[in-house]
């Protein structure tokens, strides 16, 4: 086995939430290692931008 990643970044919570529960269906049982979670945020000319990331690190 190897140890691989998988990266999500989306500009809404729960669109993290939900692509991040989608990817770990998929995934056999006990193979994750660690998920590491982020939030940043910044100014553009429309306002406040959110970015939501996280990286599930995992056996393949």
């Amino acid at each position: 086995m190897s140890v691989q990643v998988k990266c999500f970044d989306e500009e809404h919570e729960l669109d993290l939430e939900s692509v991040v529960n989608e990817f770990l269906k998929t995934l056999p049982y006990q193979s994750v290692i660690d998920i590491k979670y982020s939030i940043s945020h910044f100014s553009d000319t429309e306002g406040q931008v959110y970015s939501y990331s996280a990286m599930i690190i995992y056996e393949a």
